[in-house]
């Protein structure tokens, strides 16, 4: 499973932040709960230096409650400000702008020795594609003027944002590294919907994610599709047909629609019908 994706756009987006970052007091890295270090960017770290940043675990409410708290207590360990946060329900929103200013509040108080007073703190938002950005933007602004979607490259240009009278945001398109030498890395970015579909094996992701999910959570598997512990085969093409003869995933003749089983199954595991999911385990972070 060879998984290689950098578009022309990825390149421009890593020139834009480099261009504005002397004008940002804070950096928010905005990660997927799920895959805490599969979703960071190593190229973010190196582009920011020692700008401060917070940390934000999103779609925290799709990943294992336990294991966030494990992640957050592992990043704050290195000195990092971090919270966990759902940008589609708003829950952690607050907690996030109050990090943002609390880490912005020693370069605001310089400015106001100068005599610059009431100028807002200015953040950039950044993160790999479809770690959602735009949700937790419109989240704060109460509104949807960031443009969203399902899918990673919907946000392309670059905006200043106003939130309250303290905070000012400038959105980011997300940002991939060019090359990934960790496959394992690239399922779980393919899987969690970072990597757009239409460039990757579908099929084998999907067989990978099978295995992940009978190996762990067959439980799980049995609820969702209506199996019998007995029905459960070890062979994952196999398991996949099951599930989509299942749902009625027949082509004309009886014939099981793997395509629509494998989709079937994506959207179940991204949106949270098969449950709550932590991919990465705490000791990638070590």
């Amino acid at each position: 499973m060879h998984i290689h994706w950098f578009p022309g756009h990825m390149a421009k987006a890593q020139r834009m932040i480099r261009e504005q970052l002397s004008l940002i007091d804070v950096v928010i890295e905005l990660l997927d709960a799920r895959i805490p270090v599969s979703s960071a960017n190593p190229i973010i770290a190196e582009l920011i230096g020692s700008k401060p940043r917070v940390v934000a675990l999103n779609k925290a409410d799709l990943a294992e409650a336990g294991r966030t708290g494990e992640w957050i207590r592992h990043f704050r360990s290195q000195g990092l400000t971090t919270v966990s946060l759902d940008a589609a329900s708003g829950k952690g929103t607050k907690e996030l702008v109050s990090k943002v200013e609390q880490e912005a509040s020693e370069k605001i108080a310089k400015l106001t020795a100068k005599g610059i007073k009431g100028r807002a703190v200015r953040a950039m938002i950044l993160g790999i594609p479809n770690v959602g950005k735009s949700s937790l933007i419109n989240r704060l602004l109460g509104t949807a003027t960031a443009k969203t979607g399902d899918r990673p490259g919907v946000t392309r240009g670059q905006q200043w944002l106003k939130v309250g009278k303290n905070l000012e945001l400038l959105d980011t398109p997300g940002v991939l590294w060019p090359k990934m030498d960790d496959q394992e890395v690239a399922f779980k970015l393919a899987v969690t919907g970072a990597i757009k579909d239409d460039i990757y094996d579908m099929e084998k992701v999907i067989l990978r994610l099978l295995e992940i999910l009978q190996e762990n959570y067959s439980e799980r598997l049995r609820e969702r599709y209506k199996l019998l512990q007995a029905e459960l085969p070890e062979d994952t093409a196999e398991l996949l047909a099951l599930i989509g003869a299942k749902r009625g995933c027949l082509r004309s003749g009886g014939a099981v629609d793997e395509e629509k089983a494998r989709r079937i199954i994506l959207t179940d595991f991204r949106s949270g019908k098969l449950g709550q999911f932590t991919l990465d385990n705490s000791n990638m972070g070590e």
